[in-house]
């Protein structure tokens, strides 16, 4: 009996000393923590931790980032769209017909090519009606969004075959290909007149004012929960935690300055990640998307207006979709008819790495992004590694399946 009361005396304090910790966010920190080390020791030649890798994978892990933080709005609200990946191509196609309108793209030639920034503008706007298209049949019709974004993941297919007319279009502009190919100060002007020359000075002060804000927002966190009497992580932990998150986009940020500095790809997602990381938290739209999503006839009940908030998750979906289809297509340097091919699993396996709840009503835009570094890393990793795309796809759908594994197991621990 008494080793019995030992074995529960011990799990009631490991309890209250996790009391306060997200388990689901801090596994995948630190999964993500443990997949660089690992890879940085079995790549070859350290491959992986390279300033050009560490530059290539930011570039490349972009656009699925942008759609994973759509996604994970969606899903926290009980829905799913699997059509982000044929919108995304079917923005890059509308952006090349705007920007650049070949001459042999027969049927455009009334329209003239607009400027750079013209162009990104309407495939934004096209993206945002698509998603009202879809939000439409979704929150007014009551067709599930399944169906409607499998029909939409061919219908949109379709649609940027028939503008590509299975042709490629390219070149863009420089500077709407510096959106997916450009880095800030890549001539490191300021390091120049400094007398730096090894390092890109501008990533350095973008770096430096990045861990500052971060530390800053985490300690003005802790001390708003504190001061309405919330569970706050023990002490310990957070200051580790903050510490080990500090000295990664410390090191991040200085292999980039070592590379061509900070690409305008991650600026652009820092500033979605921050705006809608106040949506979701901050704002009376993302409690009600929380709040369907964890219960809809409570939600209901209350008096939110469920359609309208559908309808606009959809249409911001269309809208990040568009961006994701930008950055492409000025990665690529092309619109192309195979472009966005798989990246609405890559932006749905993100989200359910990231911590997501398969049923809603959980999740964080900053887990939906940890989700979709540990894919970027675990795929540039395996990559370097020369591991067969056969054993790759089977170790990402393991992954997948042991993340909505310990989803299941944790919430089964709190109750």
């Amino acid at each position: 009996m008494s080793k019995l009361k030992d074995t529960f005396g011990s799990e009631g304090k490991l309890r209250q000393r996790l009391d306060g910790v997200d388990l689901r966010q801090n596994a995948i920190f630190i999964a993500l923590v443990a997949l660089v080390a690992f890879f940085s020791i079995t790549t070859p030649n350290h491959a992986s931790i390279t300033p050009d890798n560490w530059s290539n994978l930011v570039v490349q892990n972009g656009y699925i980032l942008v759609l994973a933080i759509g996604m994970v709005m969606i899903i926290i609200a009980g829905h799913i769209d699997l059509s982000v990946g044929s919108v995304a191509c079917f923005i890059g196609a509308v952006a090349g017909i705007l920007a650049v309108r070949p001459l042999e793209q027969s049927g455009w030639g009334w329209l003239p090519a607009l400027p750079w920034w013209a162009a990104i503008l309407g495939a934004v706007l096209v993206g945002g009606l698509v998603g009202m298209w879809q939000g439409f049949w979704v929150a007014y019709i009551g067709i599930p969004a399944f169906i409607v974004t499998l029909a939409g993941m061919l219908l949109f297919r379709g649609l940027a075959l028939m503008t590509l007319q299975n042709t490629n279009i390219g070149p863009f502009p420089d500077n709407y290909r510096a959106i997916g190919n450009g880095f800030v100060d890549k001539e490191n002007t300021l390091g120049t007149s400094l007398g730096i020359e090894n390092y890109n000075a501008t990533a350095l002060v973008i770096t430096a004012v990045g861990i500052l804000a971060l530390l800053l927002q985490s300690f003005a966190t802790r001390r708003g929960r504190i001061k309405y009497r919330q569970a706050v992580e023990p002490r310990t932990w957070f200051f580790v935690k903050n510490a080990i998150l500090a000295v990664m986009v410390g090191y991040v940020g200085v292999q980039l300055s070592r590379a061509n500095g900070i690409p305008w790809t991650l600026v652009l997602l820092t500033f979605l990640i921050v705006v809608y990381t106040v949506i979701m938290k901050k704002t009376t739209f993302g409690r009600h998307i929380y709040a369907i999503g964890g219960n809809l006839h409570a939600a209901v009940l209350s008096g939110i207006n469920v359609r309208r908030v559908n309808f606009w998750l959809f249409v911001n979906m269309g809208g990040l979709a568009a961006l994701s289809g930008i950055l492409i297509s000025a990665r690529m340097n092309s619109a192309v008819p195979k472009a966005g091919d798989g990246f609405e699993l890559d932006a749905i396996s993100s989200v359910f790495i990231g911590g997501a709840a398969v049923q809603g009503g959980v999740g964080t835009v900053t887990g939906s992004i940890v989700g979709g570094m540990i894919q970027g890393v675990l795929g540039n990793g395996m990559n370097l590694n020369s591991v067969g795309s056969d054993f790759q796809m089977t170790i990402k759908g393991l992954v997948l399946l042991l993340a909505v594994a310990f989803d299941v197991w944790s919430k089964r621990r709190t109750k």
